[in-house]
């Protein structure tokens, strides 16, 4: 099940999608925490450590941050685990990994979410950052996450949802589709960053809906499966490991 359609404009091939993303995310990783600190104005760092706080992430556990990007997510685990040693942060991105390096002193791997190299049962809380829509398959990336997840184990996913509304909808493209991405060119002078964020907009805009998302955790074996919304506009998915 993909999570969007292919987007022949940026690969020509579905099996060219994670050679390409990787290679977007690598030359864009510089510019990537400045981009979204102000892009969502600077409420990223309270919002991520609130809503796993909210989700039941508590001091003890044992936590894979998937497609962990810079650590954005992974940071503020921290904060509430007191400690990044029970963190592993995973992400196919050698660029994105090694800012994320400089953040905290967790154990990093570099790798996919459809194929993790972990043992079944090996961690208590599983997250997602914003990059559910980078993965090439919902079903065989869920289907991991709940082989990887200890029996009563939580995921919990965070993505930008392309409201319903026909004004809500009209500003969010207006935002993401363009102010954003001329933002970014602007404030960074890349043309690479700028195309990062372009293709952030395009991937959001194809997204599959959040029923088909909540569909794919349930045929992955995972139950209590859950989609909250804060601002009608972000999405937290939720779902526990039988």
């Amino acid at each position: 099940m993909l999570p969007h359609p292919p987007l022949p404009d940026r690969y020509t091939t579905l099996e060219a999608k994670p050679e390409y993303v990787n290679r977007l995310f690598d030359k864009g990783a510089k510019y990537y925490d400045g981009v979204v600190d102000w892009g969502f104005l600077k409420s990223g760092s309270s919002y991520r450590r609130w809503v796993q706080e909210r989700h039941g992430l508590k001091k003890g556990h044992v936590v894979l941050d998937v497609a962990c990007g810079t650590g954005l997510v992974a940071a503020a685990a921290v904060k509430i685990l007191g400690t990044a040693e029970n963190i592993t942060c995973l992400d196919p991105s050698e660029g994105m990994l090694a800012v994320a390096r400089t953040k905290l002193a967790a154990r990093f791997v570099q790798g996919r979410a459809e194929s993790m190299p972990f043992p079944d049962n090996s961690f208590d809380f599983l997250t997602m950052g914003y990059a559910l829509r980078h993965v090439m398959d919902l079903e065989v990336c869920f289907r991991e996450y709940c082989r990887v997840l200890k029996p009563g184990g939580k995921l919990l996913i965070l993505e930008v949802t392309k409201p319903q509304g026909r004004f809500s909808r009209f500003f969010f493209q207006l935002y993401f589709g363009r102010v954003y991405p001329w933002l970014t060119r602007l404030f960074t002078r890349s043309n690479d960053a700028r195309d990062m964020m372009r293709y952030y907009w395009e991937t959001m805009d194809a997204c599959v809906p959040p029923a088909v998302v909540l569909e794919a955790l349930s045929a992955a074996g995972l139950k209590a499966v859950k989609r909250d919304t804060s601002l009608g506009l972000f999405s937290e998915y939720t779902a526990v490991k039988p």
